[in-house]
């Protein structure tokens, strides 16, 4: 019998909280059908059980947790020749569920899962990053250099507060600890950049931190990344900024830079902080000062 349906539950996703919702997920997976369930157990183990899923010949392979979840969910099937690669699904059950929202999956579970056996295919775009330590990973929604990334490290620390409230508190904690801007440099296919920089977002879709809507004009198949670039600036105009970002209105600043690419590459003055997709590529410790982007367009498909 031919291998349909595989579905890789983080029991982690929302700091915990989807654990609560186990039993009822399978229950709403089996009235739909069914299919083989896998939980991930530690970091960077969904990448191991999507990689294995497209080996045996899966034809979908669903995430079932958080943006984490499906980033490395992602990871897992671009180890796989396109011709090979399984059909990505998602059952949002995360803090933020960010890609899920760009890309037209919706938010209640029950339904969610009913589009995973019955959902139409959406082909989107993936983003490549490699570093100068030839460390090479994959995005499917943002790409944040700076201080979103740092953000997103100290949101790892709040567990009393869950989604956008949450990312939220993260900022305010990064504006207050943290205020470095490197000089950093960016060649795209489009222009070059030289300056001070706060904060650069790639992204593949609209919106991060579970309700930023970081570049409003993104979106996830169009073949372009857009950005969103803050310089240095003080940390008061950071808090006006705050409201802005939350509703897309932050290009009208002269402190703000948007734009767009298909292949970027930036340096910089000191090693950097980056997350893709809410998880950590380059964290405190990092040695990373450069890194390549390319754009890998219609590269996925998606149930949507």
């Amino acid at each position: 019998m031919e291998k349909q349906i595989k579905m890789i539950f983080n029991p982690h996703a929302d700091r915990g909280r989807s654990w609560d919702r186990a039993s009822y997920l399978q229950s709403a997976l089996e009235r739909q059908g069914g299919g083989s369930w896998a939980a991930s157990e530690y970091p960077g183990h969904a990448v191991e059980l999507a990689e294995q899923a497209a080996a045996e010949g899966f034809k979908i392979v669903t995430a079932v947790g958080g943006d984490g979840t499906v980033h490395e969910v992602v990871n897992g099937l671009m180890k796989q020749p396109k011709e090979r690669r399984p059909i990505l699904a998602v059952v949002p059950v995360g803090s933020g569920n960010d890609f899920s929202g760009n890309v037209g999956i919706p938010v209640a579970a029950e339904e969610a899962i009913e589009r995973v056996f019955h959902g139409q295919k959406k082909q989107i775009d993936i983003g490549r990053i490699t570093d100068n330590t030839g460390k090479i990973e994959f995005w499917d929604n943002t790409l944040g250099i700076g201080f979103d990334a740092t953000a997103t490290i100290y949101s790892y620390q709040i567990t009393r507060l869950q989604g956008f409230t949450m990312y939220l508190w993260a900022v305010i904690q990064t504006i207050l600890r943290n205020h470095d801007a490197p000089r950093m440099r960016i060649t795209t296919d489009e222009e070059e950049i030289d300056q001070e920089t706060l904060m650069f977002v790639a992204c593949n879709g609209p919106r991060e931190g579970g309700g930023f809507y970081v570049a409003p004009e993104a979106v996830p198949d169009d073949g372009i990344f857009h950005y969103a670039m803050i310089k240095k600036v003080s940390r008061l105009m950071m808090f006006r900024l705050i409201p802005e970002v939350m509703n897309g209105t932050h290009g009208r600043f002269k402190q703000v830079r948007m734009g767009k690419f298909r292949e970027l590459e930036l340096s910089s003055e000191h090693p950097l902080t980056i997350h893709l997709d809410g998880e950590i590529f380059a964290g405190f410790n990092s040695s990373v000062t450069e890194i390549k982007i390319d754009m890998l367009e219609k590269e996925l498909t998606v149930l949507t």
